[in-house]
């Protein structure tokens, strides 16, 4: 994904793919989705959503995690907002479930 993404899906999906790299790396792999996207396409982000006001939430200490061992981190629903539109993508929706969220996207 660091080279090119199949062309012309229907439907992308990064599953727990994006926090492990910070967001130049993040926004390569999201520049060659939507380079690929037909504009009629989705972009689905299986990632963890940060609560926007920093507490002692579970997700924090995976954020720790992900910055110490692979340079990567986890993002808050702005955070994301921002890395998707200065890609190319405008957020559309984001499905919370117990673990991950769903953060679904179509092109800008």
């Amino acid at each position: 994904f660091f080279e090119e993404v199949p062309q012309n899906g229907d439907v992308y999906v990064l599953s727990q793919i994006l926090h492990d790299w910070d967001d130049e790396s993040a926004g390569k792999i999201l520049r060659n989705c939507r380079r690929a996207i037909p504009r009629n396409g989705r972009l689905l982000i299986v990632e963890q959503v940060l609560p926007e006001v920093a507490t002692a939430h579970p997700m924090a200490l995976l954020d720790l995690h992900m910055l110490v061992l692979l340079g990567g981190r986890e993002r808050t629903a702005t955070e994301w907002r921002r890395l998707l539109s200065g890609h190319g993508f405008t957020l559309e929706s984001i499905t919370p479930g117990p673990r991950s969220s769903v953060i679904e996207a179509v092109p800008a």
